[in-house]
């Protein structure tokens, strides 16, 4: 028989306790140690991707220059190309007044340039041709990121013509749609342009940058939203008229077929009759003769 199993004291089960507590800190503290070891080597090839990912893009950035060149080109033999491209993108619209969009009609193409090193900056040139509205032929605005990371811009200065200063004609449409109602209008295109109070967020610079850019024929071609409602409108309307067309020509079969029920009973009727005298015929000749008289 076994001896009985000693009863632990209390005394040593919090001895016990204390000591798996001091060796699951200890643990503790060295997996974090780990984690922290781990991490820095994580970090590091996030660097090292980031500095390989930016020499790909610069040598695919000298790749794509022909044929940005060569879009140009053809872009500037499309009349009014820019200013539906520009209609059509939601956010730019949203910045279009009419006379920045009777200006940006002689707009004649849009080029965007990352600087070589790319990380620190890019320019986008506006190309117009003879206007009524300023003397520039190019407008140019630069976003430039310095080595600490502080944003700026700066951009060309738009030599206006004679009151045709349309950044001063927003600003006063501004002020008197501010009185009529609580919230103010958007600032025009050309507001924007000669605006570089904020730099780092300057949204407009980067959707053309990043999205109009690689692919203006993508909004160029954005079908007219108007003329599909119209069509469908019309789709919708010859629809009711078939479905009008048919119920006629279901009722006009329901009466065909009641005129053929009609005639249907008559020519029971008449047959009837026919049978009637045919079986009268074939009786004895007295009961005929008594049925005539």
């Amino acid at each position: 028989m076994s001896a009985p199993t000693a009863k632990a004291s209390k005394k040593e089960l919090n001895s016990n306790h204390d000591g798996a507590d001091e060796t699951s800190e200890k643990e503790q503290q060295e997996a974090i140690e780990h984690i922290d070891e781990v991490q820095n080597e994580i970090d590091r090839l996030n660097e090292q991707a980031s500095e390989e990912i930016l020499k790909v893009e610069q040598k695919y950035n000298k790749l794509c220059q022909p044929f940005f060149h060569k879009r140009s080109e053809l872009i500037a033999k499309i009349p009014n190309f820019g200013v539906t491209t520009f209609v059509n993108h939601p956010q730019v619209s949203a910045l279009l007044g009419e006379e920045d969009e009777e200006a940006l009609h002689y707009l004649t193409r849009v080029e965007v340039t990352e600087f070589e090193d790319i990380k620190s900056g890019y320019r986008i040139d506006f190309y117009f041709d003879e206007n009524p509205y300023f003397e520039n032929k190019v407008l140019s605005k630069e976003f430039h990121l310095n080595e600490s990371g502080d944003p700026s811009s700066k951009f060309t200065e738009i030599k206006w013509k004679s009151g045709k200063d349309l950044t001063k004609r927003s600003s006063q449409t501004q002020n008197k749609a501010s009185r009529k109602r609580q919230h103010e209008e958007p600032e025009s295109f050309l507001t924007w342009f000669t605006d570089h109070s904020d730099a780092g967020a300057d949204e407009l610079g980067e959707v053309i940058k990043d999205d109009i850019w690689p692919n203006p024929l993508q909004y160029y071609l954005v079908p007219d939203m108007d003329n599909e409602e119209g069509e469908a409108e019309d789709d919708d309307d010859d629809d009711e008229e078939e479905e009008g067309l048919e119920d006629i020509d279901e009722e006009g079969d329901e009466g065909e077929e009641d005129e053929d029920d009609d005639e249907g009973e008559e020519g029971e009727e008449d047959e009837g009759k026919d049978d009637w005298h045919r079986r009268l015929m074939d009786s004895e000749p007295l009961f005929y003769f008594l049925f005539i008289f």
